[in-house]
């Protein structure tokens, strides 16, 4: 009895495992299939007895007699083009470039690339980068880039997908474009640096344009026709918001231009992207620090003329930060042959500064002279006894002997300085009573001439480059 039931125990046992691995089988082949098949569904049966990915890879570029050297078409490949703006990094004055990354999406119509005769078990075929070095490629590049290298982190950021017949691609920034035929779209992460037509008149108040051109290095228009994907609004879009903290972009424009080379014509697809300075680190750093400076050496005006070595050393010391801080603005800013704003605002400041300096000088030679006469006082009765003496009034006599016409043409000059006379008879008081309402009021006249100038300056630039003055 027992001996039975040891036998129909282990007879149980083996029927379960046979079960065990009848499952595992069956989800082993399930799992192999599903992972290449299309996803299982009410509408879409699952596929039986289709050809996988590798097998198609190898049946087109191997068993079809493929040739990368040769142009999918005798009358010309159509591009499309898209780009998608990742990150500007950074745009840098110096050395006028900027450098950013950006996702590049191109695609084409390849007929020695068709495989829907072959009962794929994927609709699309996406393969990495190895593939596409064995593919026809319009060898597209930036002709005028300074830098520019496919990301490989941690592997080479190329995306390639092959479509049998007419597909809908979603991008996602939520795009949809639909292409008709047989395609290969290429799809890669660059990062570019590009060149930039800085102009610093308007600094900090100035706006830059920079170019990058993209186009087939080695076909003219008649064999590859580069064009703006037809399809989308906004063939070059931005993924995300572009944060630079010294610029901000407010406008991105894509064109196609025909250039004649010696070869022939070549299709080029420019990008301009127009970038707004942000100032306001600029005016906290410059500007603000500028109008303290000046009001600080308008203080002397006050101190009074018995206090001339504390208002000497406030004015010195306002010219030696103003000349510092000039030096240091200008350090980050490259050696141009122009005028730039930034630079008629620091020599203004500067030259506001230096005639305080100037209105102590004269102010302090004044009291100098003024205290010289007081201690000469003693003297006067002597003088005026030597004016009074015989030898004095011959001496009187004798200056009006002088010639008609020479009195005359003297009348003019002494005339023409009458009004600087007048000034060289103020006391020292009065000049800093003066001084203290008269340079105020100039360096007011001067600021709403310099920030209303620049300021039209800046519309009128804004309005030659078609920009919505609202974001300005």
């Amino acid at each position: 009895m027992q001996k039975r039931n040891t036998s129909s125990r282990l007879f149980i046992f083996l029927i379960l495992l046979f079960q065990f691995i009848r499952c595992a089988v069956i989800i082993d082949s399930d799992y192999n299939v599903s992972s290449d098949d299309d996803p299982v569904t009410e509408a879409s049966p699952r596929k039986r007895n289709c050809t996988r990915q590798p097998a198609i890879i190898d049946k087109l570029l191997n068993g079809t007699g493929y040739n990368k050297f040769r142009i999918p078409n005798d009358d010309g490949v159509h591009v499309q083009v898209e780009f998608w703006v990742q990150a500007i990094t950074s745009i840098n004055e110096i050395t006028n470039d900027f450098e950013m990354d950006i996702y590049i999406n191109e695609m084409w119509l390849d007929p020695a690339l068709k495989f829907d005769h072959l009962n794929p078990c994927k609709q699309n075929l996406s393969v990495s980068h190895q593939v596409l070095e064995r593919l026809w490629t319009p060898n597209s590049c930036f002709i005028n880039s300074k830098f520019a290298e496919i990301h490989d982190s941690p592997f080479k950021n190329v995306f390639l997908m092959i479509y049998p017949n007419g597909t809908v691609w979603v991008n996602y920034v939520r795009i949809e474009t639909i292409f008709i035929g047989v395609h290969t779209l290429v799809f890669q992460r660059v990062n570019v640096k590009g060149p930039c037509d800085l102009s610093l008149e308007l600094f900090p108040l100035d706006i830059q344009e920079c170019h990058l051109i993209y186009e087939s290095f080695n076909y003219n228009n008649q064999e590859v026709r580069m064009r703006w994907n037809e399809k989308s609004p906004e063939p070059v879009s931005v993924t995300n918001k572009i944060r630079l903290p010294d610029f901000e972009l407010i406008k991105i424009e894509p064109t196609r231009v025909s250039a004649p080379y010696p070869a022939g014509m070549w299709d080029e697809l420019h990008v301009k992207l127009v970038f707004e300075r942000r100032y306001i680190w600029y005016f906290m750093q410059a500007y603000l620090p500028t109008y303290l400076t000046i009001f600080i050496s308008w203080i002397s005006f006050s101190l009074g003329t018995k206090a001339m070595p504390a208002r000497t050393m406030l004015g010195v010391n306002a010219l030696l930060a103003m000349i510092f801080q000039f030096g240091n603005i200008m350090r980050n800013l490259p050696r141009v042959s122009y005028v730039k704003a930034i630079d008629v605002w620091m020599l203004v400041s500067m030259t506001f500064i230096f005639l305080s300096l100037l209105e102590l000088a004269i102010v302090g030679y004044k009291t100098k002279n003024e205290e010289g006469a007081k201690k000469k006082c003693p003297h006067k009765k002597l003088i005026d006894n030597f004016e009074a003496s015989p030898a004095g009034l011959c001496r009187y006599e004798k200056r009006f002997m002088l010639p008609v016409e020479r009195r005359s043409a003297r009348w003019g000059g002494i005339m023409r300085f009458q009004i600087f006379q007048d000034f060289w008879n103020w006391s020292p008081e009065k000049i800093d009573r003066v001084s203290a309402i008269l340079f105020p009021a100039c360096f007011a006249i001067f600021n709403i001439v310099y920030w209303s100038y620049y300021y039209n300056k800046k519309l009128e630039k804004a309005a030659a480059m078609k920009l919505n003055e609202d974001r300005l």
